[in-house]
């Protein structure tokens, strides 16, 4: 754990000192909202189209962060580094998926409320609260993918590229989940109740694939 810390101490300091990540994640994610606004050319959005423009814009956004995620440990040598330690690798991992995840947080901070401004109509606080559950779960299924993808993109020559295309496919059954979550708290403003079988599902892919990463993530990072 104390390894762990250490890296995310490291990552969150970078993280503020470079501003790399979270201010383009955040500007994206706004800026899309913007066109969505004049794009449909309506007033307010609901129900399926909502989720859909939500979920896909943070997935977009998130990418973004996956694409900087290893960067530094590559360009100044943190991964040989690291291999040179005599510590368990696997915290390496937990290190980069919790800083993700906190990166989405705070781009979610900012991107909610410019989505609910820009495309929908009153009646947003009710749904805040299941909003925030079924986010937490996409952020985390995102930071775990996102934290393995990044390792084996990282190494290739067209890693901006190579990331996402090995990421989106991957992260279906989150968009998949996350959209069908959403879509009653955006159509009825919140009065619905979230739906416990799209929020299992979430929740058994993250458990899933964050036990998968770990298994894999050691060897992967020696290759």
């Amino acid at each position: 754990m104390r390894v762990a810390a250490a890296i995310l101490r490291k990552e969150l300091r970078l993280e503020l000192r470079t501003f790399e990540s979270i201010p383009g994640m955040a500007l994206f994610s706004v800026t899309t909202f913007v066109v969505f606004h004049f794009g449909l050319n309506r007033a307010t959005v609901a129900g399926d189209l909502a989720a859909g423009i939500l979920v896909v814009t943070i997935l977009f956004a998130g990418m973004l962060g996956l694409n900087r995620l290893y960067v530094a440990d590559e360009e100044q040598g943190g991964f040989d580094g690291f291999l040179l330690a005599p510590v368990d690798r696997t915290w390496l991992f937990v290190a980069k998926a919790v800083a993700l995840f906190g990166y989405l947080t705070v781009l979610e901070i900012v991107a909610v409320p410019a989505f609910a401004f820009l495309l929908l109509g009153p009646g947003i606080g009710q749904a805040l609260p299941g909003l925030i559950v079924v986010l937490a779960l996409v952020n985390a299924g995102f930071a775990i993918i996102a934290a393995l993808v990044g390792a084996l993109a990282v190494r290739t020559r067209a890693r901006d590229l190579v990331g996402p295309l090995i990421a989106l496919p991957l992260l279906v059954p989150v968009v998949i989940g996350a959209a069908e979550a959403l879509e009653p708290l955006l159509l009825e403003g919140g009065a619905a109740v979230l739906p416990v079988r799209w929020l299992l599902v979430l929740g058994l892919y993250d458990l899933v694939f964050g036990l998968l990463a770990i298994a894999v993530f050691d060897p992967l990072l020696e290759d």
